[in-house]
């Protein structure tokens, strides 16, 4: 029998297809979701995986069994499903396993509006009564509503997402850009044409043809070996900046026009000051602007030098739309290049950011080093991984070692957060995996490779 607590994670459905779920288990899954959720309609989207189309259908006629009529948009970027949710005010699913390799398979869900379904709303309803139509042997038997069934559409939101995010940003009067964008074989060679078209850019496109099996690199643009093409043909065509997507779209990394990485930080904060603007321009005195934990300092600082108001949450997008709806936050950001944005029903949409960094550099004359040099004030180790066997046990050690300092103060909101007068470290651990995840900055490098090394070696000693 099938373990749907490895299936049904925190955030989303992903597994390895047909091993871990099939079919028949996507069927039941469009049947728990319509039901969990109350929904007369649902609309269901993919990305270009060998197994997305069947899943997706599959998915679609559950649904439509249990009286929701189905509106399937095809082949999508995940914030193109979320437009659809948003515009059509109607759940959704989005069929993805991100950045996952080729085998592995997703659903990430979302109520009308695109609001988000995690573990705490709604999730484990589902996956629960999944569990109780499946049989000791495997088999999956959905019990009959009497209703009448849902009927299936077909919709193209392709240009409309395009449109909706192009009037969120002024991109008419930028110069002429070159830009390298590499897709990764992913669902950015299906957005990014429609996208940019009509706009000043030369667009150099890597890796555009759709193919879910990544023959060229990992879609996961957060690893630097999978930067590596992007740099070398920005570098190699002279082009201003670069732009990266992950697999299904949703995330997007920035390389300026020395091939060197932009810290998603150093956008987060590029991003705020620029929403900042915008809202106060529609009249609003002080902005929220939402950042998790583990975003550099620089962003807060920023946010508050603008006279807005930063909001610090947990790591992870449930917590980031959850604290912006309760703020009315105009724009939150997370160092793994998740951007959200309320014109944007909350949700994260890295094409959006990539809009704002294009009309940041092309409203002035210099570089995209130089513009983000001001928001790229501390030197920061990136997240490290270490395998512990005993993860509390091992951050309580930790935390026992510098309680006692009177430079230092201690929170806890996220894992273990321990900062000084000019630095800070994190350790959280994944939900997932044994692992401990460090991410330290300090303003002066040496401080921060120091205080890198000192933890590392309390976390694998």
């Amino acid at each position: 029998m099938r373990d749907l607590k490895q299936l049904v994670k925190a955030y989303d459905v992903r597994g390895v297809v047909p091993d871990q779920w099939d079919e028949g288990l996507s069927r039941a899954f469009g049947a728990a979701f319509v039901r969990v959720v109350g929904a007369s309609a649902v609309v269901v989207g993919h990305d270009m995986r060998p197994s997305s189309p069947s899943l997706s259908r599959a998915f679609a006629e559950g649904a439509a069994a249990s009286g929701a009529d189905v509106v399937e948009i095809g082949l999508c970027s995940t914030d193109q499903l979320y437009y659809a949710s948003g515009s059509m005010d109607l759940p959704g699913a989005m069929f993805t396993a991100s950045h996952n390799p080729a085998q592995y398979n997703g659903i990430k869900l979302c109520r009308a509006g695109a609001a988000p379904v995690g573990q705490d709303t709604g999730l484990t309803e589902i996956r629960e009564l999944v569990e109780s139509w499946t049989g000791e042997d495997g088999t999956v038997t959905v019990p009959a509503l009497d209703v009448k069934p849902g009927a299936l559409s077909q919709a193209d939101t392709l240009r409309g997402y395009a449109d909706h995010l192009l009037g969120l940003v002024d991109l008419s009067s930028i110069r002429p850009l070159k830009v390298v964008v590499d897709a990764g074989n992913g669902m950015g060679g299906h957005t990014v044409p429609t996208v940019f078209d009509g706009l000043p850019l030369d667009l150099d496109a890597l890796y555009f043809e759709l193919d879910g099996t990544f023959p060229n690199h990992e879609a996961n643009p957060l690893d630097p070996a999978n930067l590596v093409d992007l740099q070398a043909r920005v570098r190699e065509v002279g082009a201003d900046l670069g732009l990266a997507f992950d697999g299904d779209a949703d995330r997007c990394f920035v390389v300026d026009e020395r091939g060197e990485p932009v810290s998603p930080s150093a956008v987060t904060a590029l991003v705020a000051a620029r929403e900042i603007a915008r809202a106060r321009a529609a009249g609003e005195t002080e902005p929220t602007v939402i950042h998790n934990l583990i975003t550099s300092w620089t962003v807060p600082e920023v946010v508050r030098e603008l006279g807005a108001n930063p909001v610090r949450t947990r790591v992870g997008h449930s917590f980031i739309k959850q604290e912006m709806a309760a703020t009315d936050a105009v724009f939150g950001g997370e160092h793994s290049a998740h951007y959200y944005f309320r014109d944007f029903w909350r949700a994260d949409t890295g094409m959006l950011a990539a809009l704002h960094v294009l009309a940041a550099l092309g409203h002035q004359a210099g570089t995209l080093s130089a513009l983000t040099a001001e928001y790229d004030r501390y030197a920061a180790s990136g997240e490290i991984n270490s395998t512990v066997a005993d993860q509390q046990a091992k951050v309580t050690e930790i935390r026992t070692a510098y309680q006692d300092r009177d430079d230092v103060t201690i929170d806890t909101l996220d894992g273990l957060t321990v900062a000084g007068p000019d630095w800070w470290f994190n350790l959280r651990a994944s939900n997932t995996e044994p692992l401990l995840r460090l991410n330290v900055e300090a303003k002066d490098p040496a401080v921060m490779a120091d205080l890198r090394d000192t933890v590392l070696g309390l976390v694998r000693a």
